[in-house]
């Protein structure tokens, strides 16, 4: 069973913004490193952002500057704030918990949601 719940995800022009969500009632983040993935269509999921339990964050090198990954603990909820916007960020966005989850590389053993389809257009 899905226990993390994306949301946020939509059309926009290149250059536009948007801001994702994830969330679950089903524990904790307090003790989870978090992460966005993203798939498109015919490629594998590749690491997006992440976020460890004492706040420090890494970036896939695509979206550095333009992305930032944020949470909040008391909401149970990791954000996703994505700026300048391009069509090669058209995917499938995931996120992920995972307490032994290495945000460096963005290797992530998880609980995955279902996802929340970002497309931007030129």
């Amino acid at each position: 069973q899905v226990d993390l719940v994306e949301s946020g995800g939509g059309s926009v022009q290149a250059g536009g913004s948007l801001t994702l969500s994830c969330t679950t009632s089903s524990y904790s983040y307090e003790a989870y490193n978090l992460g966005w993935f993203r798939q498109a269509p015919g490629k594998e999921r590749e690491g997006v952002a992440a976020i460890d339990t004492r706040g420090k964050t890494n970036y896939a090198g695509s979206v550095k500057g333009r992305f930032t990954i944020s949470r909040d603990n008391a909401k149970n909820i990791v954000y996703l704030k994505m700026n300048s916007l391009k069509p090669d960020d058209t995917a499938m966005y995931y996120c992920a918990a995972d307490q032994r989850g290495d945000i460096r590389t963005f290797d992530f053993a998880a609980w995955w949601g279902q996802g929340t389809q970002v497309t931007v257009s030129s």
